[in-house]
C-alpha cells in the first residue's frame, strides 16, 4: 500500500479513520488553481485504498468553502487556448468529481462560507453536506457565459434536488443561502457557525468510520450504480450485494454484539 497523500496545495489530517482535507487559500476563498485540481483529485483516488481511511471530510479555511476556478490562476490562463486545450483541463476538472464519487468511503463536505462554481459542484459531488447558516451555493456558470452543465452538475444535481429546482439554478445561476439549500434538499443540515459545521460532519464522519466499512463502501457503489438500472436490475443487483455482506466478518459481529448486548466493533474500526 502507498504512503497517504502528503499535498502541498491544501491540508491534509488523518485521525481515528477520518481524513480531513482544508482547502486553503483563505486570501482567495479558496479559489481552485490547475495544481489544487490536480492534487485534489489524487488524493481522492489514493484514499480509496487505504484501510486507514474509513470517511472523509472536506472543508475550507476562513470565509470560503471554495469560490471556483481562480480568476488569474486559471480563467485568465484558459483565454485565448484553442479547443484540445480547453478540453484536457475541462476533463481534468471532472477528473475530481469523479475521483469523489468513485472513492469508496463516505464524504462529507462541511460548507464553511460561499461555495459557488466548481466550488459548489465538489459539495454536490460528497455524500452529505453540512453548512454553516452564512454559506451561500451558486451554480454561476451561466453569469459568466459557460452552459450550466460542468463537470457532472447536471447528472448530479437532479438527483439531489429533482429536476425543477435543478433547472431553476443552473439556467439562473444565482446564488441561495443555506437556509434555502436546506429547504430544497441540498444540504443535511444547517449549523449556527462554522465551528459547529466543522464539529458536526466530524461527528458524522467518526460515527461513519466506526461502522461496517465494507457494507458503508457497497452503498456508496449501489447508490452510484443504480442511478443507470431498471428497477428489476437494481432490486437483483442489491440481492448480490447484500449477499456478499452477508458472507462479510461484521455480519457475524453485529449478530454477536446484539447477543452480547454490546456495541459492534467492526473489522478496522478505530479503537
Amino acid at each position: 500500500m502507498s504512503a497517504l497523500p502528503t499535498p502541498s496545495t491544501f491540508a491534509f489530517a488523518l485521525a481515528r479513520g477520518v481524513a480531513t482535507i482544508t482547502l486553503d487559500r483563505p486570501d482567495r476563498l479558496n479559489a481552485l488553481t490547475f495544481e489544487v485540481y490536480r492534487e485534489l483529485a489524487e488524493t481522492f483516488e489514493a484514499l480509496d485504498h487505504h484501510d486507514a481511511v474509513r470517511a472523509i471530510v472536506i472543508t475550507g479555511r476562513g470565509r470560503g468553502f471554495c469560490s471556483g476556478g481562480d480568476q488569474d490562476d486559471i480563467i485568465k490562463q484558459l483565454l485565448g487556448r484553442d479547443t484540445p486545450a480547453l478540453l484536457a483541463f475541462t476533463r481534468a476538472t471532472g477528473r475530481l468529481i469523479a475521483a469523489i464519487r468513485s472513492c469508496r468511503r463516505p464524504v462529507i463536505a462541511a460548507v464553511n462560507g460561499v461555495a459557488v462554481g466548481a466550488g459548489a459542484v465538489i459539495a454536490c459531488a460528497c455524500d452529505f453536506r453540512i453548512a454553516a447558516e452564512h454559506a451561500t451555493f451558486g451554480f454561476i456558470f451561466p453569469k459568466v457565459g459557460l452552459s450550466g452543465a460542468d463537470m457532472g452538475i447536471t447528472y448530479l444535481l437532479p438527483r439531489i434536488i429533482g429536476l425543477g429546482y435543478a433547472t431553476e439554478l443552473l439556467f439562473f445561476g444565482d446564488a441561495i443561502d443555506a437556509a434555502h439549500a436546506h429547504r430544497i434538499g441540498l444540504v443535511n443540515r444547517v449549523t449556527h457557525d462554522v465551528d459547529s459545521c466543522v464539529a458536526l460532519a466530524q461527528d458524522w464522519a467518526a460515527r461513519l468510520a466506526a461502522g461496517p466499512a465494507f457494507a458503508h463502501a457497497m452503498t456508496k457503489q449501489m447508490i452510484e450504480a443504480e442511478a443507470r438500472m431498471p428497477l428489476d436490475q437494481a432490486i437483483e443487483a442489491e440481492a448480490q450485494a447484500q449477499a456478499l455482506c452477508m458472507q462479510h466478518g461484521d455480519f457475524a459481529e453485529a449478530h454477536a454484539a446484539f447477543k452480547a448486548k454490546r456495541a459492534p466493533h467492526f473489522l478496522g474500526a478505530p479503537e
